[in-house]
């Protein structure tokens, strides 16, 4: 499970449909953490139940990095790593 931070996933249902997010952090078996840094910010980051959840098999290796290591994340890393994707 530890795996799946960092990666990107696109939202299947709710208000949030069809936006792209990048898991930083496991709530629960079934829940977890996701964050874009604009619409969803590190300090308050979604809920988000796995099965509405579209997981790519693309990692931001820079954030499951800062993540692991337990440093500070910060809204602009999300989002460069969210431009990235759409690069």
């Amino acid at each position: 499970m530890d795996t799946i931070i960092g990666r990107y996933a696109w939202s299947k249902t709710g208000r949030d449909k069809d936006k792209l997010f990048i898991i930083i952090g496991i709530y629960d078996d079934q829940h977890v953490l996701i964050a874009d840094g604009e619409y969803r910010r590190v300090e308050n980051p979604k809920k988000k139940k796995l099965k509405h959840l579209n997981i790519t098999n693309r990692v931001a290796e820079e954030i499951r990095t800062i993540v692991t290591m337990k440093k500070k994340l910060l809204n602009t890393d999300l989002q460069k790593a969210i431009d990235d994707y759409n690069e």
